[in-house]
């Protein structure tokens, strides 16, 4: 009623909370007149980790555009809450940008220590150009104690090539693209592992193919992903907060940031 977000104990030891991410939209022109916390969302959000943290619960936050994707006095104070609660946030979930990716966290002091990640899946629309896709999380389950982390996750597409080739009246053939931890080879799914493996992908090309071919779902653009735009999407992938070029500066191969800002731009599809 206040503003649509909302939390909601999942079961004991677990509490989900839906932010409404309309409130942190760069199109969004009501937030001009105030883009830092419109409808007091993230005051709220940081009364419900309050309690979370107090009453020993894991939260998992949903929402639709990543943090990354968001005005950035909004995506500041976020970023700042999250950090302040990395203990608390088990997992973030967001959307938006219909490729598979996601977005890092690190600690606001070093920015070199992994504090969390958000997870963007892929879409089911094939806007722009790309297989229909969905994604299914593996997550520790619920006992006495539990971390209620996400433990891997597993993409599946549906081909339209083929689809479009069958019969008419043929059913759907929805496919398994990869599992990210068997593709990636990740001990874990912790955020130092995923920060790892973008270090990884600096130096490893194949490994930055692969992860490029699953960021379009099974049908990257005819167009190769040369040094610039590698450096943006490593870039991207490290950015948990928006227009911070400190972030990036550990990566290789370095680009001044407006440019990785001006591929950004191309690149969004939303």
């Amino acid at each position: 009623r206040a503003g649509g977000f909302y939390t909601a104990q999942v079961w004991p030891g677990l509490r989900l909370v839906s932010l409404n991410m309309n409130f942190c939209s760069q199109a969004n022109f009501w937030l001009l007149i105030n883009a830092t916390d419109p409808a007091g969302q993230l005051q709220w959000l940081m009364g419900v980790l309050a309690d979370a943290e107090r009453d020993g619960e894991k939260v998992h936050i949903i929402g639709h555009i990543p943090p990354a994707h968001c005005l950035r006095s909004w995506s500041w104070n976020y970023y700042r809450i999250v950090n302040r609660f990395e203990g608390t946030i088990a997992a973030q979930f967001f959307g938006h940008t219909h490729l598979d990716e996601f977005e890092l966290f690190y600690d606001e002091e070093t920015l070199s220590r992994p504090v969390s990640i958000a997870f963007i899946a892929p879409s089911v629309t094939t806007y722009i150009n790309l297989n229909p896709g969905f994604r299914v999380y593996e997550v520790a389950a619920s006992y006495p104690g539990s971390s209620h982390a996400v433990l891997d996750h597993e993409t599946f597409i549906l081909n339209l090539t083929e689809a479009n080739a069958a019969p008419p009246g043929t059913p759907p053939r929805w496919q398994h693209l990869y599992s990210a931890r068997t593709a990636y080879g990740l001990p874990a799914a912790f955020p130092a592992d995923w920060d790892r493996l973008v270090r990884r992908m600096q130096d490893d090309e194949r490994l930055f193919q692969l992860f490029w071919f699953h960021l379009h779902k099974g049908h990257p653009p005819r167009e190769p992903c040369g040094g610039p735009c590698k450096a943006a999407l490593l870039c991207a992938l490290r950015s948990g907060r928006a227009a911070d070029p400190a972030l990036c500066r550990p990566l290789r191969p370095a680009l001044p940031f407006p440019r990785i800002q001006q591929l950004w731009r191309q690149r969004r599809l939303c």
